[in-house]
């Protein structure tokens, strides 16, 4: 099988070359930049990467864009924080020319504080990302985007690792623009949230995650990791909330 693996980057010059080295296996390495102020550009060619400036899109948009560039029909779509376990490597490259599925899904394990979470919220975190570009495209949202595809997909048992933040604060910044993004395509779809699921949102949150999934067995970063997904459910209402009573003053 002749795959293109691909990336939307900006400044990411930190974590890419883990991530490129990890999928060497790739016959094409497409990486698409909005704007990168490091040297990600600069790294990313001196590792073999086809370059493609495209200014920011939303992520779906962005990624699908991206997709839309490759060299090659079959596409292994990675973040520049995410790596290929060598398990999950020696899967892709096992996989016949013509395998018996279009769309291949993997269990993503997120590192965490310094610990690769294993249960909860953090795993596993099914993602399809290895897919023929016929038979799926990425969502258009601009948080959260997906891969769309209306097949069966095959499972692939090998982790797709990820590092959740390299720092507390890192991680902070990103779920309070991840919230802001959230609660402004809530409230474009003109949705009505009640004190009600706002109260109750976290803490059914943390019960499925750190209680029934076993959260708790991931020791202290697996109690932080659950507390900030349940403060992200509340904040994000509250950003919906304070947008709503901006539209009632006007």
């Amino acid at each position: 099988m002749q795959l293109s693996l691909v990336l939307i980057t900006c400044n990411a010059a930190t974590s890419l070359e883990r991530c490129l080295q990890s999928a060497g296996f790739a016959q094409e390495v497409l990486v698409v930049d909005s704007g990168s102020t490091d040297h990600t550009v600069a790294l990313a060619k001196q590792l073999g990467a086809r370059v493609i400036y495209q200014p920011w899109l939303g992520f779906g948009l962005q990624k699908q864009f991206a997709v839309q560039q490759a060299k090659y029909d079959w596409v292994l779509c990675l973040d520049a924080d995410e790596w290929v376990s060598a398990e999950l490597a020696q899967e892709i490259q096992a996989l016949p020319e013509k395998p018996a599925y279009w769309i291949w899904k993997m269990p993503r394990c997120n590192q965490f504080m310094g610990r690769f979470l294993r249960y909860g919220e953090g795993y596993p975190d099914w993602n399809v990302r290895l897919f023929h570009r016929d038979h799926a495209q990425w969502s258009d949202d601009a948080v959260h985007e997906k891969v769309c595809f209306s097949e069966s997909a095959g499972t692939l048992k090998g982790d797709l690792l990820h590092d959740s933040g390299e720092t507390i604060s890192h991680y902070l910044n990103k779920q309070n623009n991840y919230t802001e993004l959230q609660a402004t395509i809530l409230h474009a779809q003109h949705k009505d949230i009640s004190a009600v699921k706002m109260a109750f949102s976290p803490l059914v949150r943390f019960l499925k995650f750190y209680v029934w999934r076993k959260g708790f067995l991931d020791g202290v970063p697996g109690l932080v990791h659950i507390s900030i997904g349940c403060m992200n459910s509340l904040i994000k209402y509250a950003k919906l909330r304070e947008l709503q009573r901006k539209d009632a003053k006007i």
